[in-house]
Order: structure tokens, then C-alpha cells, then sequence
């Protein structure tokens, strides 16, 4: 009896050391292999968010010697860059918990087919799942595509203004499937990602405000310009302005001539949102100036309009 324990114990053994050097070396060596993959995969998620994140930060101002106000526009612009960030961030731990999910579970099969489990059963019941869901998320999956590629370009963000073609208004929420936004009228818009083909973006960076400014044909233009290129210096060294307006005002020129006037046209450049603020200021600001001079005034012309009607 105890011969055959012996020989019963020494055969269990030989097995044991046979499968721990055939399949339980596969086993081993799939599971280092996953290890491995996940970790060069994580890396390399890791190092494109860096290298999105740092090229935000460094387009913001991309010629910062030509500005006055280079500090002031990167104050300015410093929630759009965390903003953009915090959503690449985000979007890094979503495809390093896809990249996870997936090679666990090619290991797992893996594993599971070096096992002798038979696995048919479960690649056909996948493989109809996968058919029918394939069919019927083709909208999900391209609006998801979508929300992704718009997260790490930064096209926009919550509190811009953009034009998607179907509708214009100010965004509220982004996720990788939809965009909310809220037009002038205050009628919400649920946009899918997918259904985007273009944007236009009317916050990002900085904007131009543009004032027209007619005055009599007779006028000198000179003694009109240097007036006001005075009121647009004024404005641009008031502390109140300081942030808003990004660069001192220019005289563009002469814009048009039509019958008895002149039209002089100033451009501002400004933060997005204080544009029309800038505008309606420097109008004010033009005008006083103009008046304080004794500059005549266009001649009354009832199909015409007042002072710059400015975009």
C-alpha cells in the first residue's frame, strides 16, 4: 500500500512540473505580456496628454513680443488653458481604463483557452452581441469619436459662443456625446458630437472690435486721425480697461465715401467677452473727442444710420 501512495504521489509531481513548465509557462508569459503592453500603453497615453496640454499653453500667445498686453492676455486666457487640461486629464483616464479593460481581458481568454476551457460558446455569444450592437451603436460610436478628437483639439469649451451650423449660442455642457448650448432666444440645443461638421468658434483667443466713425467729407483726415488716435491711447492707459482691451487702438484708415461722408474705421483687439463693451467705450470716447475739437458731422441723411454700427 504504501509502494502504490509512493508511485501515486510521484506521478502527481512529474505532472506538476510538466504543466508548470508548459502551460503554466504560457500562462505566466501572458500575463507578463499584459503587464508589459498596459504599462508602454499607459506611458504612452500619459505622454500625448502632456505633450496636448503643453501645446495649449503655448499657442495661447503665440507672438507675445508684439503685445502691449501679453501678460494681461495670458491672465485672460488662463481658465480656457485649465479648462482644456482638466478635460485632457479626463480624457487620459478614460483611454488608459479602456486600454486596462481591453488587455485584461485578451488575457483572460488567453488564459482561459490555455486552461482547455473551450471558448466557442462565449466567442459566438460575443461575436452576435458584438454584430447587433454594432448595428445599432454606429451613431454612438462615431458621436464618441467625435467628443474625443473635440476634447483633445480644444475647438470650445463651457461659456463659448460657437456656431455649429445648425444653431448659435453659448455652450453649457460638453461630454463625448452631446453639446448643450443656448442660444440668444434661450432655447436650449442638445447637439450630437457626430452631427458637428464644422465650428466656429466666436471666444477663443481674442477678438476684433471694429468701430466705423463718419464724419463730413471737408474734414481734414489727419487732424480727425491724430484725434482719435488720442481718445483710443486715453482709453487704452485708463486701469479700468486694463485685461479688457488687449492692445492700444489703430486707425485703420478711411473705410468708405459715400455723398458727404467720410468714414474713419478704428480696430480694437479685445477679450472675447468684453468686445461689445470695448466698442459702445471707444464710440463714447471718439465722440467726445470729436465734438470737444469742433469735428463736423455728416451731413442729416434720413436713410442713414449713427455713429459705427461696429461688428
Amino acid at each position: 500500500m504504501r509502494t502504490v501512495d509512493l508511485t501515486t504521489s510521484l506521478v502527481t509531481a512529474e505532472r506538476v512540473q510538466d504543466w508548470l513548465l508548459t502551460d503554466g509557462l504560457r500562462i505566466l508569459v501572458t500575463i507578463v505580456l499584459a503587464v508589459v503592453v498596459t504599462w508602454l500603453l499607459h506611458r504612452l497615453i500619459n505622454r500625448v496628454v502632456k505633450t496636448m496640454t503643453a501645446k495649449a499653453e503655448t499657442r495661447e500667445v503665440d507672438e507675445p513680443d508684439r503685445w502691449r498686453a501679453g501678460r494681461i492676455f495670458a491672465e485672460a486666457t488662463a481658465a480656457a488653458r485649465a479648462r482644456h487640461q482638466q478635460r485632457t486629464a479626463t480624457l487620459g483616464s478614460l483611454l488608459r481604463s479602456i486600454v486596462t479593460f481591453v488587455i485584461g481581458l485578451v488575457a483572460v481568454l488567453t488564459v482561459m483557452s490555455t486552461l482547455g476551457i473551450d471558448l466557442a460558446p462565449v466567442l459566438a455569444t460575443a461575436g452576435v452581441g458584438g454584430v447587433a450592437l454594432g448595428f445599432g451603436a454606429q451613431s454612438l460610436v462615431k458621436d464618441f469619436l467625435s467628443g474625443v478628437f473635440m476634447i483633445l483639439e480644444d475647438q470650445y469649451g463651457v461659456g463659448d459662443v460657437i456656431d455649429t451650423g445648425e444653431a448659435i449660442g453659448t455652450v453649457e455642457e460638453v461630454t463625448l456625446r452631446v453639446t448643450r448650448l443656448r442660444d440668444a432666444n434661450g432655447v436650449t440645443w442638445y447637439i450630437r458630437n457626430g452631427e458637428i461638421v464644422r465650428i466656429g468658434n466666436l471666444s477663443q483667443h481674442r477678438a476684433t472690435a471694429i468701430v466705423d466713425v463718419p464724419v463730413a467729407y471737408d474734414e481734414d483726415v489727419t487732424r480727425v486721425t491724430s484725434l482719435i488716435e488720442a481718445a483710443a491711447e486715453a482709453m487704452s492707459g485708463d486701469a479700468d480697461w486694463e485685461g479688457r482691451l488687449l492692445a492700444v487702438p489703430t486707425v485703420a484708415g478711411i473705410e468708405s465715401i459715400t455723398g458727404q461722408t467720410m468714414t474713419i474705421r478704428v480696430l480694437a483687439e479685445a477679450a472675447p467677452s468684453d468686445k461689445v463693451a470695448i466698442q459702445r467705450e471707444l464710440r463714447q470716447r471718439i465722440k467726445s473727442a470729436l465734438d470737444a475739437a469742433g469735428v463736423k458731422a455728416p451731413p442729416i441723411n434720413p436713410f442713414g444710420s449713427g455713429m459705427g454700427a461696429g461688428r
